[in-house]
């Protein structure tokens, strides 16, 4: 079913994909992030509501307004998106990343899916809203954040520490990345509901040794030492650990699939799941995985200090067990420096919040089953959740069945699919009423 706010969609999340926003990590390189802030601003002020841009760094801006509900007495609902994007190489795609280009019925661009579909869905919502008169039944605030790509430190985190006052009352979240549906037949999607996310260590390991001449022979060597210690974390597969929404997960899918599923090894079972495995298997266990090397000054030179980046990522509870283990398989003699963390999240698959998602989504897709799934990543969430409110991740997509979602997220040619952003826009305007 067509409507003012699934016609407006496409244009907005095109044009919200033509502004480069590209978060490099480097204050000095990121770009676009206060155009698209601006952006959204006016499009939230053309319909009568009073938008505020906070600009943490210069360039680095997020816009928050706050939609009055019926009963303003209930805990406020936040819809949060981030409005940055990893980089893109152009010779690398099959249309230019920040076109915006509608191809084969998608929308193609750096964003796409990661996530300028939801923020263009929350902004057609709200704009219809405004332009019709509707009242939701409680307070709506919507957050566009800066930052999240590189850990939210210019967006969420600096919103929540430094402006708290926004999110007063607010004791329920949605944003990033739920409610995409994997087809298990004709008559049967799970639509699959963020309940929780794995936690966020990104650490620094050093070695030191005895710097020389590359000519000698040379037994106390830092890139000797290193490079033995990144190969085996890199090698390493820490054990199997099955969460609450894990093991919620995988019942789902057993029953689903008419599998068996032994919750104490699931690998079996998850290989069968197709594109999704990928994601799901990052979910039952910690991880560990080298990013980065640096060593040296010139080529003759042994130098005495090396340097490799770890992305740890961690189950709710595991930290310091975790780290423990990390810490046996690197060995002795290393600097470990922690340059990011953030902590990882659950929540129960429980509550009006969750019923009123599954009744949405039924109503536009009677095949639609809503099931709880952890994601192996981190979201602005992280930050949101320090404020006690509770979140999840629902951003509403319909797929195709043979479309490998989960590799587009800061992928090549990512995309989304027109008639899945427009079905996103009636189930989270369904969402949102019945909240």
């Amino acid at each position: 079913m067509r409507t003012p706010a699934t016609d407006e969609v496409i244009d907005l999340c095109r044009d919200l994909i033509r502004i480069d926003t590209t978060n490099t990590g480097d204050l000095a390189t990121s770009a676009g992030e206060r155009a698209a802030a601006e952006y959204v601003a006016t499009k939230l002020s053309e319909v009568g509501l009073d938008p505020q841009l906070f600009e943490s760094r210069p360039g680095r801006a997020s816009v928050v307004t706050r939609i009055p509900g019926a009963d303003s007495s209930r805990g406020a609902l936040l819809v949060h998106g981030h409005l940055d994007v990893v980089p893109a190489d152009a010779s690398e795609w099959s249309v230019h990343p920040f076109s915006g280009e509608i191809k084969d019925d998608f929308i193609w661009g750096r964003g796409a899916v990661d996530m300028k579909d939801f923020d263009a869905m929350s902004l057609a919502v709200v704009r219809d809203w405004q332009r019709t008169g509707y009242v939701p039944p409680r307070d709506i605030v919507l957050a566009y954040t800066a930052d999240e790509e590189a850990g939210s430190d210019w967006g969420a985190k600096f919103l929540v520490e430094e402006h708290p006052d926004l999110f007063e009352g607010c004791t329920e979240a949605i944003g990033e990345v739920g409610g995409f549906s994997y087809t298990v037949s004709n008559d049967l999607r799970l639509y699959m509901v963020q309940t929780a996310e794995k936690g966020i260590d990104w650490l620094r390991v050093h070695a030191t040794g005895r710097p020389g001449h590359g000519s000698f022979v040379h037994d106390d060597n830092a890139v000797t030492a290193l490079a033995e210690a990144v190969a085996r974390v890199g090698r390493h597969r820490f054990p199997v650990v099955v969460t609450p929404t894990v093991r919620a997960f995988l019942e789902e899918v057993g029953e689903a699939l008419q599998i068996e599923i032994d919750p104490n090894d699931p690998e079996a079972a998850i290989a069968k799941l197709g594109p999704i495995a990928t994601m799901i298997g990052a979910t039952i266990r910690n991880t560990a995985n080298p990013t980065r090397l640096s060593a040296g000054y010139k080529d003759n030179v042994i130098p005495g200090r090396a340097s490799a980046t770890i992305d740890c990522r961690t189950l709710p509870g595991q930290f310091e067990l975790f780290r423990e283990q990390l810490m046996e398989v690197l060995g002795p003699d290393l600097e470990i420096e922690s340059i990011h963390r953030q902590p990882a999240l659950e929540t129960g698959f429980d509550g009006a919040l969750v019923d009123a998602m599954a009744l949405a989504l039924k109503a536009e897709d009677p095949g639609a089953h809503a099931v709880p799934y952890m994601l192996s990543g981190g979201t602005d969430a992280k930050s949101f959740a320090r404020l006690g409110i509770r979140c999840f991740g629902f951003a509403p997509l319909r797929l195709p069945p043979d479309l490998n979602f989960s590799a587009l997220f800061h992928g090549i040619d990512e995309r989304v699919p027109v008639e899945g952003l427009q079905f996103g826009v009636r189930v989270l305007d369904r969402f949102l009423r019945q909240s």
